[in-house]
């Protein structure tokens, strides 16, 4: 589309204005000649005497193109004239504070100037085959015309795109495929059979009485030999083995080789054993492709039937391959991995570059990895990764496409391998990069943010996390720490978050050291699981009990308060100190928050209250109070839920107490404010003391209520409704 030519096209302008209240928007259509192609101009004004000159918006569209020129603002907007999402299908022209769902009100604001102008569109918009395609309902809704012409290019064009996307990935695809190197096939499936399998073979074997018949997997032979040694001279004659033992290994007659004896009635027909291996090649130049297989070793035993039993006829074993997935290593572009797929229509297999979806997913796990894949790296940019001293050192097999990609993105891994920081690159494996202070630094102090003078230290722990922790601790408080304090700062597992560190403001951390010795009673380092639990145990018991005590506002200057004689007792006073504090910021908030349960205290308790010579019973005179009652009796009628329906007046809270301990909490009722219907009770724990005599008072007192029988009697307490301090304590 040539824009600048457009542009210089003069406005259609506005002839006339629309007298109608509800148009706010007016299309001028005209059919203009640029560069040997007809364009349709659709401009579209505001139905305003100052706007009749310049338009908002000028829509210009042909046969294989289209666009959006808005004067105003003077660009060019690919969009379409209404928005494509359920989020953004307001007509282009509207303003995000205009925003109409409903295409009825949009017929109403936005109208052409002429009957011409819908003329000229549909004759544009619509093909002479499709004379039906003009439907009524799209006159009024005139700008669906284009829009279905601008929605038909739009697919063609991302059709296109599309295919071309794939085109040049079928391409790069066949040239990764022509690059890739040949492999010695027997030489990886031995290597596989060697190192998965460790050159597994089976002799199955049946007995008939002092003979047995041996098959071996290997060889395949079969044949019959004495395991027990015969009284007769002839016996004597005959090839011997020793006993077979299902379990044990033996030899084989024929070939002669070591195997596993397998007896025929624990045989299965086919017996298959799976397993992974990777295989790097040099790819091109200085890549590097790490190629994933997946290899197979069955075993079968032949049987056949000789006087209506079954005898072993042969037997045999085979190892298969086959790859499932490769990973491309190049210097300057991104990974890439193609995946093997096979085909459920056509039954062929090909080469893919995205993965499966679902269950399906081809996942590249740990595996062995061949030898020659090391020397293969010489002179590529993985080169001096330090892969092979990382699998060393982790004794088991690692993931090389996920190692080489790490260590591309974070080249430090070289150093860190070599260093004998195996547990600081595990980490970086799992992508905790957390651990790192300076991911751009090239010394292993400014990396991990640790102190120079330590590295030997971690280095002897292999980058342990928990020394990692406490050397990072160690220099962002800028303290100077000696090993040995370092290593028991790390036996006891101490994290950031449990605010460890704020208790070195008021004491060395060696005397913090020597206090949890003290408490704990066992020294740092014996090595035993229960000495080390013992010490972690009571520092997280130390250092709760100070952060209690500095969040009550202690004077942490106090050295009493630092070293208390009995550390269980102290924590024990800061807890319930704690919780007192808890309890009373609860009661004030629930005060607030239900203040119509003290509000309709008195008029409640001439209803409720009654007392005879066995209970008292009697509504609660604030919410604080609930809530006192279900933390004595540690049941939930102090949640919102109780607290709301009383001062909502749906239920109300009483007390049921003996009359010789009125202030004791005993039993908690919950009682229909209307219909006076008992809906629950509970005492201590959720549980219901003398169930039967508290059933058979409640019903009574139910009874009372109904009838109307039931006096207010003096109530225990503070008339005023204020909460009694007996309660309280």
């Amino acid at each position: 589309m040539k824009k600048k030519a457009i542009e210089k096209v003069p406005f259609l302008g506005l002839t006339r204005r629309s007298r109608k209240k509800a148009v706010k928007y007016i299309g001028v259509t005209a059919v203009k000649i640029i560069g040997h192609e007809r364009h349709l101009f659709t401009e579209v004004y505001l139905n305003q005497k100052d706007r009749m000159d310049v338009p908002l918006v000028r829509i210009v569209l042909t046969k294989k193109d289209f666009g959006t020129y808005f004067p105003e603002k003077g660009f060019w907007s690919r969009g379409r004239i209404r928005g494509t999402t359920w989020s953004n299908s307001d007509l282009i022209w509207y303003e995000h504070d205009e925003r109409i769902m409903r295409a009825s009100d949009y017929a109403a604001e936005c109208i052409l100037s002429t009957p011409e102008d819908l003329a000229r569109i549909k004759k544009f918009c619509c093909d002479r085959k499709d004379a039906n395609y003009a439907w009524k309902w799209k006159d009024a809704n005139w700008w669906t015309y284009i829009d279905d012409v601008q929605s038909g290019i739009s697919a063609k064009e991302q059709a296109k795109r599309s295919r071309r996307s794939y085109e040049r990935r079928q391409q790069a695809l066949k040239e990764r495929e022509d690059n890739t190197p040949e492999i010695d096939e027997e030489q990886i499936l031995d290597y596989a059979d060697r190192v998965l399998f460790h050159n597994k073979h089976y002799l199955y074997y049946k007995k008939h009485g002092v003979r047995v018949r041996v098959a071996c997997s290997k060889c395949g032979g079969v044949t019959e030999r004495r395991w027990k040694q015969g009284l007769s001279y002839e016996s004597q004659l005959e090839p011997m083995i020793d006993e077979p033992r299902q379990g044990y290994y033996g030899i084989c007659p024929l070939c002669g080789l070591t195997a596993e004896w397998l007896a025929q009635g624990n045989v299965q027909f086919r017996s298959r054993f799976k397993g992974h291996i990777f295989v790097g090649q040099r790819y091109k130049t200085t890549g590097m492709v790490f190629r994933y297989f997946k290899v197979e070793k069955s075993y079968l035993l032949g049987l056949m039937e000789e006087k209506g039993q079954p005898v072993m006829g042969n037997a045999c074993e085979e190892l298969s391959g086959v790859e499932i997935a490769r990973a491309y290593f190049e210097a300057g572009k991104d990974i890439q991995k193609d995946y093997h797929k096979g085909s459920p229509y056509g039954g062929n297999d090909y080469w893919d570059d995205c993965n499966l979806y679902g269950l399906s997913n081809i996942s590249i796990r740990e595996a062995p990895i061949f030898s020659g894949t090391y020397d293969a790296m010489q002179g590529t940019i993985l080169q001096y990764s330090a892969m092979q001293e990382y699998e060393t050192a982790k004794g088991i097999c690692i993931n090389p496409v996920e190692y080489a990609e790490r260590y591309l993105q974070t080249p430090q891994i070289e150093m860190l391998t070599k260093l004998g920081l195996i547990k600081v690159v595990d980490r970086l494996m799992e992508c905790r990069y957390g651990i790192v202070a300076d991911v751009n630094a090239n010394r292993v102090d400014a990396f991990l943010g640790i102190r120079k003078e330590h590295i030997r230290l971690l280095i002897r722990h292999q980058g342990e996390e928990s020394i990692l922790n406490i050397l990072q601790t160690e220099k962002r408080l800028e303290q100077h720490w000696t090993d040995e304090q370092i290593e028991n700062l790390a036996e006891l597992s101490l994290e950031d978050r449990n605010g460890w560190t704020d208790v070195l403001e008021h004491m060395g951390v060696q005397k913090v050291l020597n206090l949890i010795e003290k408490y704990a009673g066992v020294k740092y380092g014996t090595g035993r699981s229960c000495a080390t639990e013992k010490l972690r145990t009571v520092a997280q018991t130390y250092f709760d009990y100070i952060n209690m005590r500095q969040a009550l506002g202690y004077d942490m200057s106090n050295s009493v308060y630092l070293a208390p004689r009995d550390l269980n007792a102290a924590h024990q006073t800061m807890v319930m100190e704690s919780n007192q504090a808890q309890i009373d910021k609860r009661i004030m908030e629930v005060d607030i928050a239900y203040p119509l349960i003290k509000a309709h205290y008195r008029r409640l308790r001439r209803k409720f209250f009654y007392e005879d010579e066995n209970f008292v019973i009697r509504p609660a005179r604030s919410a604080g109070e609930i809530v006192m009652e279900g933390r004595i009796l540690h049941h939930c009628v102090g949640g919102d839920r109780y607290l709301g329906k009383h001062n909502d007046d749906i239920s109300t809270i009483l007390f049921l107490r003996p009359t010789t301990e009125p202030d004791v909490p005993y039993i908690t009722v919950e009682i229909g404010t209307a219909d006076l219907m008992l809906m629950q009770w509970y005492g201590e724990y959720d549980t219901k003391p003398d169930q039967e005599n508290i059933n058979r008072w409640l019903k009574s007192y139910i009874n009372r209520l109904k009838c109307g029988m039931n006096g207010a009697g003096e109530d225990v307490g503070d008339e005023t409704g204020q909460q009694a301090p007996a309660m309280l304590a």
